[in-house]
């Protein structure tokens, strides 16, 4: 990602009669009717849903994989990754890329969302903890809460919700279970 992107992501704003404050820049998008985002500095890019190509034996929530410019990315579903039902493709349907720690380094991979929406900026006074429960969704998958006017948006924790580790760890649960009931 450019060093402007960057800059512009978390500048710092001046307010008046205050001193500066940081304001974080996130993507918003919908799974579902819910409302999530995700800092904008985690992601590569957002494309259209093009063909994905489903894995044999792998998780629900692995939709498949696609040819991003000679790349295999695998594509996750969000909403069943968020234990929800799947993703059902429209118009509005988006994958967006990010980057996730993989065990050779950093990993490219997509997610498949109902509908990217805005790009919203939270100062940091707005921000609050993941609740420690009462969420309904798992609570290391959430890595704040941001408020923006009188609502709050999850901000997901992308490191925790697309895991490597887990999501192949996961698979080969499934692979061994799928032997067992054999």
């Amino acid at each position: 990602m450019s060093n402007q992107l960057q800059a512009v992501a978390k500048a710092p704003v001046p307010i008046a009669g205050e001193e500066q404050q940081e304001l974080n820049q996130f993507l918003t998008f919908h799974v579902g009717e819910e409302l999530f985002a995700i800092g904008i500095l985690d992601i590569k890019e957002i494309i259209e849903v093009v063909d994905i190509s489903p894995v044999p034996l792998t998780p629900p929530f692995v939709r498949g994989v696609i040819n991003l410019r000679g790349r295999v990315v695998p594509v996750i579903d969000l909403s069943v990754r968020l234990d929800r039902p799947a993703t059902r493709l429209t118009k509005r349907s988006c994958v967006v890329i990010v980057e996730v720690p993989g065990r050779d380094g950093r990993q490219c991979m997509g997610m498949l969302v109902d509908e990217v929406k805005e790009v919203l900026e939270i100062a940091d006074d707005a921000m609050q903890p993941a609740p420690e429960f009462g969420a309904d969704i798992r609570t290391d998958f959430i890595d704040r809460m941001g408020r923006v006017d009188e609502r709050f948006i999850v901000i997901l924790s992308i490191d925790h919700v697309l895991s490597v580790e887990e999501l192949a760890a996961l698979s080969d649960l499934q692979k061994r279970a799928r032997g067992v009931a054999a």
